[in-house]
């Protein structure tokens, strides 16, 4: 498929992010691609997913883009999404249309700068559609001018210095939406409707959403939080 057609599938849809960490109850690739299949099923345009495993998984069983990424720790940085080219390898090798990976300021392992990190990527793997999760419109309109394919506002509310920002972060939408022509996608504690609403009239692309459908641990701890109170 390529950009234009794929943007246009993403267009006004939303993206659900099939996704669990090793300590979630749901961490498996197999449930993993369940859970991809009954977002498409529900009306979803596109799944989000974590690692070869789980992307390979879930490209066998659906005929969604995907949105991939491999989440891996590493001592000398913060980025954890998509931090190196041995993860964008793995991306690309799993099948996923689309490459996401952290676009904020902080420098990757290695001392990497991102300017450095879109070059070597540009220069390795020149067709891959690659998405900017940002955490600020600095960063988003940076991600803009570099040249990614499609920006997101994933990372608002989870760098040290939006860490009081409160989610979803809307008004980002509309910054962006205002400043840039890249492609703006509403990612990052979206839990209603109307929030998705809102985002969509701000001009974004498309949502993605996760938690709130596929983390059933986060959900019950919502219900049982407001009950509580």
């Amino acid at each position: 498929m390529d950009k234009q057609s794929l943007l246009a599938k993403l267009k006004g849809g939303l993206v659900v992010s099939c996704q669990a960490l090793d300590d979630e109850p749901l961490h498996s690739s197999y449930i993993m691609s369940r859970l991809a299949v009954a977002a498409q099923e529900g009306g979803a345009v596109g799944i989000r997913a974590n690692s070869y495993e789980d992307i390979s998984a879930i490209k066998g069983l659906v005929d969604l883009p995907v949105i991939g990424i491999v989440k891996r720790d590493y001592d000398d940085s913060k980025v954890f999404i998509t931090a190196t080219l041995k993860e964008v390898e793995e991306v690309v090798k799993s099948g996923a249309e689309i490459v996401a990976l952290d676009a904020t300021n902080q420098l990757r392992p290695k001392g990497k700068s991102l300017d450095e990190f879109y070059a070597e990527i540009r220069h390795a793997f020149p067709d891959v559609l690659l998405m900017a999760d940002i955490s600020t419109l600095e960063e988003g309109v940076k991600a803009s001018d570099l040249g990614f394919d499609l920006v997101a506002t994933t990372l608002s509310g989870y760098t040290d210095y939006t860490k009081n920002t409160v989610l979803p972060n809307t008004g980002l939408i509309k910054s962006l939406c205002e400043a840039i022509e890249t492609p703006v996608m509403a990612e990052g504690g979206y839990w209603r409707p109307e929030e998705l609403e809102q985002a969509m009239a701000y001009g974004a692309h498309g949502c993605i959403v996760g938690s709130a459908i596929t983390r059933p641990r986060e959900i019950t701890k919502r219900f049982v939080s407001s009950m509580n109170k």
